[in-house]
């Protein structure tokens, strides 16, 4: 098979995954740099905390927020920054490394509008229902929600494939289905918290917003909704 001899032995990733991941890789690389004493001085063992005090999604802010019929900007930011900051580089790397797979996949696909658009909308959709269904004195950070918006993009694309092959449509939700498994294990062995509900939200999101932003998505809701 000729192939192109100058061509890259990758394909590139699509830009929108670098810019939504770049301010993740750039944030930890500080953070952790500062907790190793290496940026910061003193002060920079506690930037990671300072971080999350800024950027991190507050339930109970959001509550409070809702019962003044005051929204400030620096607080509603939070739906869309919190995916940025992460409890430490173990966390931060496994995001990002979800990021860039499932987001090559995904762009491959999608337009880069639609790639931001899941990514955005599954991380505030994911912490609405972390707020409703239990999230309260606790915060919420990292880039699961988000992420779990791009499984469920993914997962759509997978679903779409094996309608057109007429194979049983179920099966495009084993992955989703895998991964919850492993993270209900994790979160029982280690005591975790309530993040899955976001997460769950985002995936959820992030697969209904593929109806609408994928190409040509528009046209076939309409398409459905005549048959009906």
């Amino acid at each position: 098979m000729d192939r192109e001899p100058n061509a890259a032995p990758f394909n590139p990733l699509p830009p929108v995954v670098w810019l939504l991941a770049l301010p993740m890789i750039a944030m930890e690389i500080v953070l952790s740099l500062a907790e190793r004493g290496l940026v910061g001085g003193a002060g920079g063992v506690g930037w990671r905390m300072q971080a999350v005090e800024r950027f991190a999604f507050s339930p109970d802010i959001l509550v409070w927020m809702w019962g003044r019929g005051d929204f400030p900007a620096e607080h509603l930011m939070r739906f869309v920054t919190y995916p940025f900051v992460h409890a430490g580089f173990t966390h931060a790397l496994f995001v990002v490394v979800f990021l860039l797979a499932l987001g090559k996949m995904v762009g491959e696909v999608f337009r880069p509008w639609a790639v931001g658009l899941v990514f955005l909308g599954a991380a505030v959709a994911g912490a609405a229902a972390y707020t409703v269904l239990g999230g309260m004195g606790q915060v919420l950070i990292g880039g699961y929600p988000a992420v779990y918006g791009l499984i469920g993009a993914f997962t759509f694309l997978l679903w779409m494939r094996l309608a057109g092959a007429g194979a049983a449509r179920y099966r495009a939700f084993s992955l989703i289905g895998v991964i919850m498994a492993i993270q209900l294990l994790f979160g029982l062995l280690g005591g975790g918290g309530r993040d899955w509900i976001a997460d769950l939200a985002g995936f959820a999101t992030g697969f209904a917003l593929s109806f609408v932003v994928s190409p040509g998505g528009v046209a076939r809701v309409r398409a459905r909704l005549r048959q009906r």
